[in-house]
């Protein structure tokens, strides 16, 4: 499937895979984030982190009403403030968005799939 983006001189189809690729490398950005979860935890496995080959699993793209509607499906760290990383990352996704691709960006939701115990928390 594919996103359409409208402009004065056209229309632009670009993959879901590439506004995954967009989405998963703004989430990777965002402190706190250590994965991206599968969107279907049963059928791939229930603690499995995604590597970035696979953020195409862990995200949602549909367009409503001519704009662009993100799932992000994602494991934060533990001790982490989970409002802050899902806010950060809402405010990511919108702003690659609308910068990368020139369309703006509807909704950005965030599913805290799990969290993770970091090892060198001191």
């Amino acid at each position: 499937m594919a996103v359409t983006i409208k402009t004065k001189h056209g229309e632009i189809d670009v993959s879901t895979n590439t506004v995954a690729t967009i989405v998963g490398g703004a989430a990777s950005d965002i402190y706190g984030i250590v994965g991206m979860a599968s969107k279907n935890q049963f059928r791939d496995g229930m603690n499995t982190i995604l590597n970035r080959e696979d953020f195409s699993r862990g995200i949602v793209i549909h367009q409503e009403d001519g704009k662009l509607a993100v799932d992000v499906y994602i494991i934060v760290g533990y001790g982490i403030k989970i409002s802050e990383v899902a806010k950060n990352l809402k405010e990511k996704v919108k702003y690659n968005l609308e910068t990368m691709l020139g369309t703006p960006a509807g909704t950005v939701n965030v599913y805290v799939q799990g969290i993770k115990v970091l090892d060198d928390i001191e």
